[in-house]
């Protein structure tokens, strides 16, 4: 048994920034726990072909490690995990942080007032002392998000077939698919940026949909050297087009949220124009392909190549239900008529298991009373971050902080931010030798998911005329944040301690009111004007510095 006074389950974007902002408040005894061999979470997880962010790559990034060397404007996996990795690296994570190992349980022990986190050490890494063992923390975070663990959907007679099956997340690179056979099932974002890539070499192509999604064009470009050279030597000029990106993403949200806004039309005039401009020769495709729901009941997809895929001669898109598996392929039934398709490979492009949040981790709170049973009717927490009857507890991406107009990462530093002083009143309790207990208010908790599911009823997400990863059988949105991200921002600005019970002997010197923590400011920050003067300034040392690398490589040239 070991001891931390922090632990964080994660080490992808959640985990690495409540990391930082713990170390930067001063706490430095903490433990990062990861199931992978490195850090990176999602963008480790998923390296099938065409994997790469639905975000522009100048806001897919922390606000406090901007990136000026994107060579993209929409990031591909490799090049999203190098920047994780070179974050982790710069702030000096790789010490704090045990790979390979996979949090099984978490208990609260009500008398020490500590959380006991089962720990299992992963084959394939040696233990040092043995494969299971518990640190006791004083303060447990969970990092893990919302796209972790794949989901498989039901197929009868899955088991008979002899081909090969994979899924997305758990790529399979060492198969050789050309000149396969393959079936993808799915058709939402990953299926999206597989299909082009495999159909380059598969003999034959089939994607199965079960229904359309909404997809508008991607734009994607490569950014030129002198952008990237600017960026580097003017950071106000960075700053700028990443609050000019944040603002255009923030304007989506009309058009995502609520049905009958103009923004909402607008975007499906768009989408129908984008399939139709690129299938102009398959109108028995547009109909198969257009939602009979609004943009936002399912994530609008991005793409600039999907639909050019559809008419490849070796693609089909298939919209009967898949019956059953057999030994050679998939059945599919239109009402008594049924067809086997054969396949070498299918691929399940089928996503995560998003509202079973913390899949696999037995959480245990005050009276041994299980997560998971709590939350049998849809997850829900104050703010998307804290629980009731889980003390000392918070999440990150947790219940409810997802969106569907905007950067993710957004929410994440938010989260991590409102978390600091939560953690530092407990741990400056332990410090005295006393013991504090935070946990949400449960009337608290119920009025703010009354609030918000009132709030979601009326969204686009949760529209009946789809199914999504948004929101559980019964309907309830667990997933998505129903307002902006500035909205969000300003909500976790400050700790209402009024919002938590405060249990313990250290409760004494502790705030009662609001305290204010401020937000980061993702908005436009500069006048034109001040940035045209930075900007001059900064490409006169960005010629300079071009000037000076490329007479040191014609003078290495002709040395």
């Amino acid at each position: 048994m070991t001891r931390s006074n922090v632990v964080i389950i994660g080490a992808g974007f959640s985990g690495i920034c409540m990391a930082i902002k713990l170390l930067e408040a001063g706490i430095r005894d903490i433990v990062i726990v990861e199931k992978s061999a490195g850090f990176g979470g999602t963008w480790k997880d998923n390296i099938y072909p065409g994997c790469c962010c639905d975000i522009l790559s100048h806001l897919y990034s922390y606000s406090f490690a901007q990136n000026p060397h994107w060579s993209r404007a929409y990031p591909e996996q490799k090049e999203i995990l190098s920047y994780i990795q070179d974050v982790a690296q710069k702030y000096g994570l790789y010490k704090f942080v045990r790979f390979s190992s996979e949090v099984t349980a978490a208990e609260w022990n009500s008398e020490s007032h500590e959380w006991n986190v089962g720990i299992n050490v992963l084959a394939g890494k040696e233990a040092e002392f043995c494969a299971r063992y518990t640190i006791k923390t004083n303060f447990l975070i969970a990092g893990v998000g919302q796209l972790n663990e794949p989901f498989w959907p039901k197929i009868n007679d899955q088991e008979s077939f002899q081909g090969k099956i994979m899924h997305s997340a758990r790529w399979d690179w060492g198969y050789d698919f050309i000149g396969k056979r393959i079936g993808i099932i799915g058709n939402g974002a990953t299926a999206v940026q597989i299909a082009p890539e495999v159909a380059k070499v598969a003999s034959h192509l089939t994607i199965f949909q079960r229904s359309p999604n909404w997809l508008m064009p991607r734009f994607d470009a490569e950014i030129p050297r002198w952008k990237r050279i600017l960026f580097d030597h003017v950071p106000a000029v960075l700053s700028r087009v990443r609050a000019e990106i944040m603002n255009a993403r923030e304007s989506y949200y009309q058009a995502v949220n609520h049905a009958d806004s103009s923004d909402s039309s607008a975007m499906t005039a768009v989408c129908k124009q984008h399939m139709q401009t690129q299938l102009p020769d398959r109108p028995d495709l547009w109909e198969k392909l257009t939602p009979n729901y609004p943009p936002g009941c399912k994530r609008v997809l991005l793409s600039d190549d999907y639909y050019p895929t559809l008419r490849l001669p070796n693609v089909a898109v298939e919209t009967r239900h898949i019956d059953r598996m057999t030994n050679t392929g998939l059945v599919v039934r239109d009402g008594a008529q049924e067809k086997t398709i054969n396949f070498d490979l299918v691929i399940f492009a089928t996503g995560f298991q998003a509202k079973d949040f913390l899949h696999g981790i037995r959480v245990q709170g005050v009276g041994g009373q299980s997560l998971h049973s709590k939350w049998t009717n849809g997850a829900s927490a104050l703010y998307g971050v804290m629980v009731d009857d889980l003390p000392n507890f918070g999440m990150l991406y947790g219940p409810n902080t997802n969106l569907g107009h905007n950067s993710i990462i957004l929410m994440i530093e938010a989260q991590a931010r409102y978390l600091v002083p939560l953690v530092t009143k407990v741990l400056k309790s332990r410090a005295r030798g006393r013991k504090l207990c935070v946990v949400p208010k449960a009337l608290r908790v119920q009025e703010w998911n009354k609030d918000l599911q009132r709030s979601l009823g009326s969204s686009s997400f949760a529209d009946p005329r789809c199914s999504s990863w948004y929101k559980t059988d019964s309907g309830v949105v667990t997933n998505n944040w129903s307002g902006t991200v500035v909205e969000y921002q300003e909500l976790l600005s400050k700790v209402d301690w009024s919002d938590y019970e405060l249990e313990g002997d250290g409760t004494d010197n502790l705030p009662t009111g609001k305290e204010h923590i401020g937000r980061v400011m993702e908005e436009t920050l500069f006048s034109t004007w001040q940035l045209v003067s930075v900007t001059v300034l900064g490409a006169l040392a960005a010629a300079v510095s071009v000037y000076h690398y490329r007479r040191g490589s014609l003078l290495k040239h002709i040395l």
